[in-house]
């Protein structure tokens, strides 16, 4: 029996019974379709946290007050305990004795009530240096940032985020950033204190408490002055001059600090030293691991499919066992008759993978389209669905095809 023979019986076999073909064909799609399409969303929400965490600071390592906590604490200062043991002569210590920072910068945060304009929003207050500009990766869209001078005279100025700036003067449609070119210059209060806008962040997008847009940024003398009341900082961000000496600068500023607090456990340690890259590494590895459990929960639609194709594989050999017998009364051998029933199960699941892999690809991009939620097409995961969808066909229409081999021709052809 030659292939084209195998490939047009197979057709008829299939086109006998389209209603039941297209049904087993559907468990295949809808389960390759759902591994491609959950596997595109667990790898476009790791990819989207890794470049927050990146858009953050490059080479970052930041120390905050406090027992030692987890790198889930990484990110932009938000008020985020009431800690002190932390202080700008720590700060100093590090940019003056450790090797290989090229770039240090004190925050001073909280969350305060903010007014201008007959509006108000409560947000993240962030007393910073100079130097906090180049280490968190940002840019300004309109005036200028905050200066070491200006924190050294105690000057009540301001930087905005492009959302705290929206929220307390709105937003101009005629202009490519949607705000009002007017802002620089207008005041806002704070703790009932005035304080002059000399700028406004670039947008580099985020949400949370940890949203670099939503905050405004003052002098960090003027911060602990007027806000909090003591020298105690909030974080110190440190900048390594490269990804390889991070551990060691990591290193370096935890012996210091304990050294400075007289402390000789550094499991008793009352600040935290968090390192970039070990973050990095902590969410891809859990990011990697929710994808893979998404992937596993779609899966088992696959297996599902390939019940399926074994039952509907079953029953066409229970329909067809004269047909088997006959076959097998002029010649047929049993490795015809089983080549042919194992074809047909694959087609069913090769033309189900197509579908799904089509599918598959279409919600992914139109849910990343829509804007829904961050998607990632791995096509790794593409080819591997389709040989799974193969490899489905072969593990679940063996057993169909060996048993209508295994049929007795005179029985078969004495079957009603």
């Amino acid at each position: 029996m030659t292939f084209n023979d195998t490939l047009e019986e197979t057709y008829t076999a299939l086109s006998a019974n389209k209603a039941r073909s297209g049904l087993t064909v559907l468990g295949i799609v809808i389960g390759i379709a759902s591994v491609i399409a959950m596997v595109s969303v667990g790898q476009g929400a790791s990819s989207g946290i890794q470049s927050s965490i990146q858009s953050l600071g490059s080479n970052l390592i930041e120390v905050t007050p406090g027992a030692a906590r987890n790198a889930g604490g990484f990110g932009a200062s938000s008020g985020r305990g009431s800690a002190t043991t932390l202080t700008q002569a720590d700060a100093d210590a590090i940019q003056s004795q450790v090797q290989n920072v090229s770039a240090l910068a004190s925050e001073v945060s909280s969350r305060q009530q903010i007014t201008a304009r007959g509006t108000n929003t409560n947000t993240t207050v962030d007393g910073v240096t100079a130097s906090y500009l180049q280490i968190r990766n940002l840019t300004m869209d309109q005036g200028s940032f905050v200066t070491d001078a200006e924190s050294q005279s105690l000057a009540k100025v301001a930087v905005l985020g492009p959302t705290a700036a929206s929220d307390l003067f709105g937003t101009d449609d005629t202009q490519t950033d949607g705000l009002p070119q007017d802002i620089v210059g207008q005041t806002i209060r704070i703790k009932n204190m005035q304080f002059t806008v000399i700028g406004i962040t670039a947008s580099k997008g985020g949400s949370g408490f940890s949203n670099q847009d939503d905050m405004v940024y003052i002098p960090s003398l003027s911060a602990q002055r007027f806000l909090s009341g003591n020298s105690a900082v909030s974080t110190v961000d440190i900048q390594a001059t490269s990804a390889d000496v991070m551990t060691q600068v990591q290193n370096d500023v935890t012996s210091l600090l304990l050294s400075r607090h007289g402390i000789t456990d550094a499991t008793k340690a009352d600040f935290s030293v968090l390192n970039q890259n070990d973050l990095l590494s902590t969410v891809s590895s859990v990011s990697q691991t929710l994808t893979i459990l998404l992937a596993s929960i779609a899966a088992i639609s696959l297996v599902v499919g390939g019940i399926g194709i074994m039952n509907m594989m079953l029953t066409t050999v229970t329909e067809r066992t004269r047909e088997i017998g006959l076959r097998k009364a002029i010649g047929a051998k049993r490795g015809d008759i089983s080549k042919q029933f194992l074809v047909e199960a694959v087609t069913l699941t090769l033309v189900g993978g197509v579908i799904g892999i089509a599918l598959g690809v279409g919600v992914a991009l139109g849910v990343g389209a829509l804007g829904l939620i961050t998607t990632s097409i791995s096509w790794y995961s593409v080819f591997l669905a389709f040989g799974v969808s193969a490899a489905i066909g072969i593990v679940f229409g063996y057993y169909p095809a060996r048993r209508a081999a295994a049929l007795n021709p005179i029985d078969a052809l004495r079957y009603e």
